[in-house]
């Protein structure tokens, strides 16, 4: 059964704290405009872990706050500070996309709090600003500039919109929900800013890491390139590499597929 509780940041954001299971707490991270529903369809039930989602700023049913905190570091910072307020650390933390990116961040600037680290559908490496992320921005781009009805069309029959029509149909789907995500103005924001913001680390620092790992990727995915898991996989010491049924051919395969590499990596833990 999932549970939520508010935690207080330390500006005062309030933010939803969604929990599911029983036993050894795992951050498990939500990715950009998404929420705890996100992780909790993929996360392995009744393993003997606790899945805790923090909602980030602006995502599920936490506040927005400030929207110059809208940031990867700041997302990563209200996680660290709850680790530290509510359970025993170390802990495993990871995360789907943005939740990697933040993963990622808080195993190289806080290794102090990280057990281990799951890495799944990363959409950044170390750069701020990624060419695969150009599709997000663009959406928040046009809510910001046109009615949504006129966005999304504007969005379909464009280039990009093309182009994932035919190659990332499942990427295309996710893009096109973005335009009736309320509040539409922070959902413009989240877009943009965390579009062209990054983990903030270095190469030296991700191939200084010697957390257990383990990274996730699939293909069909232009958002969240297979060649990004694989470059993870291979800069982080020792990490494993599943590679999964992509959400485009078959959505219970991916999870299925999801949940067994998840499984198999925690009962070693």
């Amino acid at each position: 059964m999932r549970r939520g509780q508010p935690f207080e940041t330390s500006d005062g954001t309030i933010l939803n704290v969604d929990t599911a299971g029983e036993g050894v707490s795992v951050i498990f991270q939500h990715g950009l405009c998404g929420d705890a529903a996100q992780t909790d369809e993929v996360f392995p039930p009744d393993m003997g872990f606790r899945r805790v989602t923090i909602e980030a700023r602006g995502h599920g049913q936490s506040q927005a706050g400030n929207p110059e905190q809208m940031s990867i570091a700041t997302f990563c910072d209200d996680i660290a500070a709850f680790i530290e307020k509510n359970l025993a650390w170390p802990v495993v933390i990871g995360g789907i996309s943005m939740g990697a990116a933040i993963a990622l961040r808080l195993a190289v600037k806080r290794p102090d709090l990280v057990k281990a680290l799951i890495i799944a559908r990363p959409a950044w490496l170390t750069a701020s600003a990624p060419e695969n992320m150009a599709p997000n921005a663009e959406v928040g781009r046009l809510v910001k500039t046109l009615p949504p009805g006129e966005a999304k069309a504007a969005f379909l029959a464009g280039p990009v919109g093309l182009r994932l029509a035919a190659e990332a149909p499942d990427n295309l789907a996710s893009l096109a929900g973005f335009f009736s995500r309320t509040p539409l103005d922070v959902t413009a924001e989240l877009l943009t800013r965390i579009s062209n913001d990054g983990p903030d680390v270095t190469e030296e620092e991700v191939r200084g890491l010697t957390t257990p790992t383990l990274v996730i990727g699939h293909e069909r995915d232009s958002i969240h390139p297979l060649a990004y898991a694989r470059a993870l996989a291979e800069r982080i010491a020792g990490a494993r590499f599943a590679q999964i049924t992509p959400k485009t051919e078959s959505r219970p395969q991916y999870v299925a597929d999801f949940r067994l590499a998840m499984s198999n990596y925690l009962k070693e833990l």
